[in-house]
């Protein structure tokens, strides 16, 4: 993750707190295991050693994301949401013009996204189409299966 993060302070915070988990308990877990397989012999032998050691690696690295994303942050506030246009944290009431169902998103953060709370990514091609539309505009949006053509119909917080 490169550049600016958006997200609001809920998320922050939710980060912050398994940025400390991970490196209190995760660590100590971690710590123990690798304490225990050591315990066992021979390390150049020991399937066990070598497998708490590359979790360890992939602890560290999460760490290491993390403290990456959390440095970027900036957090927005619904208060800060110019809804006259779609951008980050605004919801979005769209229509699929080839099958005309109505459907409403949330533009977020790709740490906050889940589709099935109706939270897409700024980054996915729908967020990316998106953006910058007003109520109105027609927005072409290339995905993997082809183009999708969605009417923006109503934009809020």
């Amino acid at each position: 993750m490169s550049g600016t993060n958006y997200v609001t302070k809920a998320t922050l915070d939710q980060m912050r707190e398994e940025l400390t988990q991970l490196k209190t308990s995760g660590r100590a877990e971690i710590a123990r295991q690798i304490a225990e397989a050591r315990e066992k012999g021979d390390l150049r032998e020991n399937a066990e050693y070598d497998a708490a050691k590359e979790a360890q690696g992939y602890h560290e690295a999460k760490i290491a994301q993390l403290e990456s994303a959390i440095a970027t942050a900036r957090i927005i506030e619904a208060k800060d949401i110019d809804t006259s246009k779609v951008s980050i944290l605004s919801k979005v009431k769209v229509t699929n013009l080839a099958t005309k169902k109505t459907m409403e998103y949330q533009i977020v953060s790709e740490k906050e996204a889940d589709l099935k709370a109706a939270k897409i990514s700024v980054a996915s091609p729908i967020g990316k189409g998106l953006l910058g539309k007003v109520v109105g505009d027609i927005a072409e949006i290339t995905v993997p299966s082809g183009i999708l053509k969605f009417k923006i119909e109503q934009i809020s917080i």
